[in-house]
């Protein structure tokens, strides 16, 4: 089984927005999907939405099994923080540099979700000391597309204003928050008429915190594909005439069983000074590379693909190019797992290892997303 390595320029959710933009007239895009067109278009992401899972359950989503279209690959890792950062800047992992859900960078181990300080002081807010708009200072696609006199439009939950993944990757546009799929609607209808030339960007969540919770395929994943279907089919039709809806995701989920808790197991942990990523990719920090993956080896045998970071990059995980500031923050060792394989931290993590649900890695299931677009 070998890795499933993102198409980062012929085919990943990076080259979205700059397809879309590219029918707008935004200098220096490129239709690499084929998508340009419409002069009003939405991008609504939904977190999770994997394409073998939504194919699988089709019965359950019949707006969207509606709209055809071959799957994209998400980025590497396949998770939320990198994926937006994909979709925001338009370009990947290796030149936006957020290499995961959580990476050491300035000292500091920081989750990128929340900004904060990963592990046992995850509350403590790092946009003071790591911030955002430097960690992350490519301009991203949203300011583009307003340099060019685009609409842009973030109709994002409200509690993400100013957050410091916001400002790192999604600066650029007039946010809107919302509280839910009414007001989500309603926000998104308003927005597609407010000039001639719109992007907008919605983004939903829920999906994606069911799959974790209750597993993917599980009945609350079910039902809530089922509402995720209404509001996709509610903002079709809201759409003005000529206007376009694209509907993304930003990774696919699988189960993870197979668990190894890297807190408990001195045979992982011994070499090793610092653990990032999440339990389906994780980001190994360690002076001594080659002993430490010769234990990770011998402890988790064909589970997992383990390379080594010059390995990695030379393989394409983090897309053709890495920029130099972008090297330190991925492990000496990237570990992605396989199958089922989830190395959680019953300690540093105790709330994600519970977690049934799991994506990071270069699977199949995780990377493969849709790209669903229909005109009104």
């Amino acid at each position: 089984m070998d890795p499933l390595v993102p198409r980062y320029g012929a085919g990943s959710l990076a080259d979205v927005v700059p397809s879309l933009l590219a029918g707008l007239d935004v200098p220096g895009m490129v239709d690499v999907l084929g998508l340009a067109g419409p002069s009003r278009v939405c991008v609504l992401l939904v977190d999770g939405l994997g394409w073998r899972l939504l194919r699988e359950h089709e019965e359950d989503a019949p707006f969207l099994a509606s709209l055809a279209g071959p799957p994209i690959t998400a980025g590497f890792p396949s998770t939320t923080a990198t994926s937006l950062a994909a979709l925001g800047t338009g370009v990947p992992t290796g030149e936006h540099g957020l290499v995961g859900y959580s990476f050491a960078e300035g000292g500091e181990m920081v989750n990128a979700l929340r900004w904060s300080r990963h592990g046992a002081s995850a509350h403590v807010d790092l946009r003071d000391v790591l911030v955002p708009e430097e960690v992350q200072p490519r301009r991203t696609v949203f300011e583009a597309a307003t340099d060019a006199g685009v609409a842009v439009r973030l109709v994002l939950p409200r509690d993400q204003k100013g957050s410091g993944l916001t400002r790192a990757v999604l600066r650029g546009g007039r946010f809107q928050g919302v509280l839910g799929f009414g007001d989500l609607v309603a926000r998104v209808a308003e927005a597609m008429r407010s000039a001639d030339r719109v992007l907008c960007y919605a983004y939903h969540a829920d999906l994606d915190a069911l799959g974790h919770v209750y597993g993917p395929g599980s009945e609350a994943w079910r039902w809530q594909l089922r509402f995720v279907d209404r509001l996709a089919a509610a903002v079709a039709d809201g759409l003005p005439a000529g206007g376009s809806l694209v509907v993304t995701a930003d990774h696919g989920m699988v189960v993870a069983d197979d668990r190894v808790d890297f807190d408990t197991d001195d045979v992982l942990r011994e070499g090793v000074r610092a653990l990032g990523g999440e339990a389906r990719v994780r980001h190994v920090y360690t002076s001594e590379a080659e002993p430490v993956r010769d234990r990770w080896v011998s402890r988790l045998g064909g589970r997992a693909w383990i390379a080594s970071r010059a390995e990695a990059v030379a393989a394409g995980w983090f897309g053709p190019r890495v920029d130099d500031h972008v090297l330190p923050r991925i492990g000496d060792l990237v570990v992605a797992a396989k199958g089922s394989l989830a190395v959680v931290r019953s300690t540093a993590e105790p709330g994600l290892g519970t977690f049934i649900g799991h994506h990071g890695s270069l699977t199949e299931e995780e990377q493969h997303i849709p790209v669903l677009h229909t005109i009104g």
